[in-house]
């Protein structure tokens, strides 16, 4: 049986500084009016609805954000797509959570680029719809 190797993680100065990169990136945001947390430092509230910030320790990581909607939306859409949906048509709920995340993840772009961040979309496949900050634009 060949062994499982886990991806390699970060220098710990490396995630440090994400670290506090991430702390800016919540500022920010709640200097903007959105409320934001660090999720992977304070979990996860039981709305959990805002700017979720998360530094990935990994060495290809970074600090990533997400918007994660209020729990009734999230939660109505996701019991619908897992039933199975029409993709070239899907229910109004699916299609208004779906715009929401595109809205706000354009947004948080948007903002964070305002404030001063180097700002990307991430990779959708590892990070679907989320925001990632590599930095402060010198």
């Amino acid at each position: 049986m060949t062994p499982v190797r886990s991806a390699p993680k970060a220098a710990p100065e490396v995630v440090a500084g994400r670290n506090d990169l991430a702390d800016e990136v919540c500022r920010e945001l709640l200097r903007a009016g959105l409320p934001a947390r660090r999720s992977d430092l304070e979990g996860d509230p039981p709305d959990g609805s805002g700017a979720d910030v998360h530094v990935d320790p990994l060495a290809r990581g970074g600090v990533y954000v997400d918007w994660r909607t209020g729990t009734e939306l999230r939660t109505t859409a996701v019991e619908i797509f897992a039933k199975g949906i029409d993709y070239t048509n899907p229910p109004p709920v699916v299609r208004h959570y779906e715009n929401v995340q595109k809205l706000m993840g354009n947004a948080l772009l948007g903002i964070l680029a305002s404030a001063g961040f180097q700002v990307e979309e991430a990779d959708p496949h590892t990070h679907g719809s989320a925001v990632r900050v590599t930095g402060r634009r010198p």
